[in-house]
């Protein structure tokens, strides 16, 4: 009864927008970026904007507030990009957004698509929409960035078994559902964490093309191209841990297995041609390997146990945030 008559109420009232910006000294491009966003929109009965500062240590708040931005979450320090995001998505659920749109304060992305960027969440086809930038034909854009983009996507479209052509765009619209189901676990970047947390999680997940401005400052992700790869390279191995920790030490298990049993036959080859004497560590190393296959064979199973507390845990947190919401709206 009180579901059907918050959805009754919803429904009369119209849905909320709001447009998160994470910002990091950001007075420069933060007005660009504000003066391109829309104060209404089709589907919308309200839009506001809502930036995250992220410990500036200049006057982007301030201007954020003169240019009419309706919520500010401040940061004393800077914490990284990934927890700015957590913190704008909270803070919009709070304030009753029934759809959020994260967007970059360098004016990254053309705001003009972003009525396209939420229409498959009003159509009730998708609940994570990101948008696909056209990086091959971005001129800004280095050949080693259009690369390592696309190299990166296509790994974390095998990791998380969505098909999401551009992973690392910033430019996404999230309903309010997903946005309580979503966990960031790094601290550097959230963009391909929640990407392989979508797609484990069963989140409906799906991109449209968009189009990007001119270049305002440099990336401050992409400072140099080994911190990139390894960076990117933890951060999915980590979320795979996270979700998938069965799988990865089942299979250790069995290469540690499989190579001790290899080694144990060498050894018995030769011990029964006569020159076992000389092959003594072949005896010490499969007993190494074969202890250490049984040791992550025995892992897996308890990660599979901790796996399934963990999403107990997860939809209770679900459950909370979702109630949490409701009573502050």
């Amino acid at each position: 009864m009180a579901a059907n008559a918050n959805r009754t109420k919803k429904e009369k009232n119209g849905l909320k927008l709001i447009i998160q910006i994470p910002c990091y000294n950001e007075e420069e491009s933060l007005p660009v970026t504000l003066k391109y966003l829309p104060k209404k929109l089709k589907g919308f009965s309200k839009v506001e904007w809502l930036i995250i500062d992220d410990g500036s240590s200049d006057n982007t708040v301030e201007v954020a507030k003169s240019l009419g931005v309706h919520h500010v979450v401040r940061f004393k320090k800077n914490k990284g990009l990934a927890e700015a995001f957590m913190a704008g998505l909270d803070a919009c659920v709070k304030h009753g957004a029934d759809v959020i749109i994260n967007t970059d304060a360098d004016n990254q992305y053309n705001a003009d698509d972003i009525p396209a960027l939420v229409q498959p969440i009003l159509d009730g086809k998708a609940d994570y929409v990101v948008g696909e930038r056209p990086i091959f034909k971005t001129p800004h854009f280095s050949f080693h960035k259009k690369l390592l983009q696309k190299l990166g996507s296509w790994v974390v479209r095998k990791i998380s078994g969505t098909n999401i052509p551009d992973a690392p765009s910033g430019f996404r619209a999230i309903s309010r559902e997903a946005a309580m189901k979503i966990n960031v676990f790094g601290a550097y970047t959230y963009t391909i964490e929640t990407i392989i947390q979508a797609g484990r999680k069963n989140i409906a997940i799906t991109s449209i093309p968009v189009r990007t401005n001119e270049d305002l400052r440099p990336s401050r992700l992409l400072k140099s191209i080994p911190a990139y790869i390894k960076r990117s390279v933890v951060t999915m191995f980590r979320v795979f841990m996270i979700y998938e920790p069965f799988k990865f030490f089942l299979r250790m298990g069995i290469l540690f297995l499989f190579l001790g049993t290899l080694v144990g036959i060498r050894y018995l080859y030769f011990w029964y041609h006569g020159g076992g004497l000389g092959h003594i560590q072949s005896v010490v190393l499969a007993s190494i390997l074969i202890s250490a296959g049984f040791q992550f064979l025995l892992t897996s199973l308890v990660v599979d146990l901790l796996s399934v507390n963990r999403k107990i845990m997860e939809d209770t947190q679900f459950m909370v945030r979702r109630m949490e919401a409701g009573s502050k709206k």
